[in-house]
């Protein structure tokens, strides 16, 4: 079923993308705050979405496929943003990271799709705990540098964004080994 409440919650995820950018060109001190909490809001919606879905068993196809793309939408454009804000390498480098990394990964799920493997690349632990360190570092990040403009806020938010960094390259590692896995057992596979 499309229409139940945990895939209207992943799409309005997808619509507070849109609130979030205006936020973000709103003035001082409106834009930092705005963004961040529409941010906020929306990773809340991410966690809680899916409780509902197993809880009231509304899980589907269609809600599988659409909340990746949701979370990969959100943090895509939040990064976009920091990245034009702070001007900074490190920013910069982290973001080309994370979402290159978000590209990568696509891709390869949907040639083991093709191959009829997907299971074999399925979300892990790891990157379950990659986009709660992503979720919680970026807002952070957003909301930098209305009040209090605390450095130690400023560099909690890179510290997690660079944990997430970390985080974002080890699961890409896991992937790639189940990946590899995956491909080797179909080349040692009995032949046609």
């Amino acid at each position: 079923m499309i229409q139940n409440l945990p895939n209207m919650l992943t799409g309005l995820r997808i619509l507070a993308i849109p609130l979030m950018v205006l936020c973000y060109y709103l003035p001082q001190p409106i834009s930092t705050i705005g963004a961040a909490v529409v941010f906020i809001v929306a990773a809340v919606t991410d966690w809680f979405d899916g409780w509902v879905a197993r809880r009231m068993g509304q899980t589907s196809q269609f809600g599988a496929f659409l909340d990746p793309v949701a979370d990969k939408l959100l943090v895509t454009v939040a990064l976009i943003l920091l990245m034009h804000r702070m001007d900074n390498v490190f920013i910069t480098l982290a973001g080309m990271v994370v979402i290159g990394r978000e590209i990568v990964i696509s891709a390869l799920r949907e040639w083991m799709a093709q191959l009829g493997k997907r299971a074999s690349v399925a979300v892990s632990g790891i990157a379950k705990v990659k986009t709660g360190v992503q979720m919680t570092a970026i807002p952070i990040l957003l909301w930098y540098p209305s009040w209090p403009a605390v450095e130690e806020i400023r560099l909690l938010g890179l510290f997690l964004l660079a944990l997430a960094v970390i985080l974002t390259l080890w699961s890409m590692v896991l992937y790639f080994r189940a990946f590899l896995s995956t491909l080797e057992e179909g080349a040692d596979g009995p032949a046609s």
